[in-house]
């Protein structure tokens, strides 16, 4: 019988980055909230963040849906098709 592997699943992804502002735009795929804990994933990106603080039609928001571009602080330097996932 295969051995599961607990490969974590994507939640979202980066669609842009504003350097000078230090937002990443993420389309999520599952619904998340501000305060949750995620990791930003690429080929030179490999960072864990909290979520501070989520903007949508630079509005703040408590919740991102599914489906939904939102914009996120963040600390590092992140790159488009750079992935995201939940932190435990």
């Amino acid at each position: 019988m295969p051995k599961k592997t607990s490969e974590p699943k994507p939640i979202g992804e980066v669609t842009h980055f504003y350097g000078h502002l230090s937002v990443a735009i993420v389309k999520f795929n599952k619904t998340i909230n501000v305060g949750a804990k995620v990791k930003f994933k690429g080929a030179t990106t490999d960072f864990d963040e909290m979520i501070s603080s989520m903007q949508f039609e630079h509005k703040p928001i408590e919740l991102a849906k599914k489906g939904q571009e939102v914009g996120i602080k963040v600390s590092g330097k992140v790159r488009e098709g750079d992935e995201v996932y939940e932190v435990e």
